[in-house]
């Protein structure tokens, strides 16, 4: 399956692959002739049968071969490595892009590092294969088959067969080699890829670990996992260690073989010095393709264990995807229905997140979503956005089961400001305006004006072309929830979800925030879920969840009237407030 995989790749490229193995084939065939013509000149000038010309113009057929062999060794060279460089820039890309179709679940169950390992050390096990692997084996190839003719034909058939004898044992041994060295190396990308996935783990939350003072433990657990890719690569380095120096015992017992019977041969009269002279070169040049074949089987190893670590990810198939009946629309208007809606993640279907929750909002209204934490909140909003799947015809969008409206349609004209408001290691105006090309200078402002934040990136001194760090870390949480909305309020789309995105945000900033949003989104579907009352009761209804079920359901004064769960929060609420105003006048 793995090579299948190679042999893609390779039809794109196989003129430069064609082009570098003619390369080498010529340059092969030049240095098979170097031998010859050297006891050519020996046998002549020790029977006197050759001139000083004649001996000239055979050293200057050498050189003229060695510069061809070195224009031939630039040729393969560029188009073969050439073509593994692209190969592999070409897989990156493809590997990448399937990534990003693959459903939230995918995430959830792999982690970071080991996904990353598969874009470093992965691929460029893959590059070697594609490159050096090509050549090497090709290379041996030829250089067997040619020297082998020259030495019977050139030489002697006798004397040949007792040098080839003991090279026959390698054919067993590169077989067992491959095989043993196949599995330990895929053993060792797991482990480098574990080694990845701490280091980015414990880089990602250091300042967790600081805070913590968990630094000697993590230390521990870093140590831990290192250890574990040190013996997984010593346990490649000793297969290697074991059978090369083998490999080089062969072919040494091949050349003292030939040494012994081709001297006697030589005195015996029955061939030249200079065949025995030529014969110990070919010989030399038969070490080789026995050495090239112990790296080839290497990087063959190495290379199908990685592409089969890539082909498993290809194979990944997305959850989420547009049925092959759904039809183009030309956009959303925001009229949105849950018809009973009743969802369980997979895997648990027996403890449904929500259940039979039945609401309805009107194009421009707004529902406001209370409820304790794990009671289907955000589990909701990752529904409407088909993130994950709840069945046909539970929720609907301008009177459409979502498995109707096309992914791109639903994404597009959904503006989502999620809990965890991640931001790029951009500028602020590039995650301001991510995700909506051409919209202008003046409207991201209007954005950042909208979510009151634009003074405060006036106050930094590169304004809004001030790079934040990694997942915006240098910046507040509430100017990173702010910047988000700003991003979702540019995005003017017919439906917009906030997920607890004023959380961290003071409760004077939050009133003038949802004041914009009432100013700037009418006619729009705007959908809040938070915790605090002061957020949500305003809006044109509220639907209370408790334990992933509609438990109330009303706007503010309805439910303040109904005495429930929804008044027992707003009388904690400002129980809490009067307590902190207290507690701040009396300091």
């Amino acid at each position: 399956m793995e090579l299948k995989l190679a042999g893609s790749y390779l039809k794109r490229h196989w003129p430069r692959y064609v082009a570098g193995i003619l390369s080498l084939a010529a340059v092969d065939l030049m240095n098979v002739y170097i031998p010859q013509f050297t006891g050519l000149i020996t046998d002549g000038l020790q029977a006197g049968t050759i001139t000083m010309e004649g001996v000239w113009r055979l050293i200057g057929l050498i050189v003229l071969m060695g510069v061809g062999m070195a224009v031939g060794r630039f040729g393969w060279r560029y188009f073969i490595f050439g073509a593994a460089l692209s190969i592999r820039k070409s897989l990156q890309e493809d590997l990448f892009s399937h990534l990003e179709t693959l459903s939230t679940r995918y995430y959830n169950e792999h982690k970071t590092g080991d996904l990353m390992a598969h874009f470093t050390n992965d691929m460029r096990s893959v590059q070697m294969l594609l490159g050096p692997t090509v050549v090497t084996a090709f290379d041996a190839t030829v250089m067997l088959v040619m020297v082998l003719g020259k030495m019977m034909f050139y030489v002697d058939m006798r004397l040949t067969l007792v040098a080839v004898i003991p090279l026959l044992l390698i054919m067993y041994g590169d077989y067992a080699y491959g095989k043993v060295m196949h599995r330990k190396f895929f053993a060792k990308q797991r482990a480098f890829s574990e080694l990845t996935d701490q280091v980015q783990e414990a880089v990602s939350g250091i300042r967790v670990i600081k805070a913590f003072v968990q630094e000697r433990q993590e230390l521990a657990a870093f140590a831990q996992v290192n250890r574990k890719n040190q013996e997984k690569n010593m346990d490649v380095a000793r297969t290697q260690a074991l059978f090369l120096p083998l490999l080089d015992l062969v072919v040494g017992v091949s050349g003292l073989l030939t040494l012994l019977y081709g001297g006697y041969l030589t005195i015996a009269g029955e061939i030249s010095l200079g065949q025995f002279e030529a014969f110990n070169l070919y010989i030399a040049m038969l070490v080789w393709p026995m050495m090239a074949a112990g790296e080839c089987i290497t990087f063959l190893s190495q290379g199908t264990a990685s592409l089969k670590r890539i082909q498993i990810i290809l194979s990944e198939k997305p959850d989420i995807t547009d049925s092959p009946a759904v039809k183009d629309i030309p956009g959303l208007r925001g009229e949105i229905s849950l018809d009973g809606l009743t969802f369980s993640y997979p895997g648990k279907e027996g403890a449904p997140v929500l259940e039979s929750v039945q609401v309805h909002v009107p194009v421009g209204g707004s529902l406001a979503i209370l409820g304790r934490t794990g009671s289907g909140k955000s589990t909701l909003a990752n529904l409407l956005l088909r993130l994950y799947d709840a069945k046909s015809g539970m929720i609907r969008i301008d009177g459409r089961s979502l498995y109707e409206i096309p992914l791109a349609v639903l994404r597009r004209d959904i503006a989502y400001v999620p809990q965890d408001s991640f931001l790029f290691s951009d500028t602020i105006a590039g995650n301001i305006a991510f995700g909506t090309d051409g919209k202008g200078r003046e409207a991201m402002i209007r954005a950042a004006q909208n979510a009151c934040i634009h003074d405060n990136i006036m106050d930094f001194p590169g304004g809004y072309e001030t790079v934040v760090g990694e997942r915006g870390v240098t910046l507040s949480g509430g100017q990173k929830q702010r910047c988000a909305i700003a991003r979702a309020l540019l995005k003017d789309a017919p439906i917009l979800i906030l997920d607890d995105a004023l959380s961290a945000v003071d409760t004077d900033t939050e009133e003038q925030i949802l004041h914009n949003l009432q100013e700037n989104r009418a006619g729009r579907t705007t959908i809040l879920i938070a915790h605090r009352i002061s957020t949500l009761q305003h809006a044109d209804h509220i639907l209370v969840l408790e334990e992933g079920r509609a438990a109330e359901y009303g706007t503010h004064g309805e439910l303040m009237a109904l005495g429930g769960i929804y008044r027992g929060v707003y009388d904690k609420q400002q129980l809490e407030k009067q307590l902190r105003e207290e507690g701040g006048e009396a300091s």
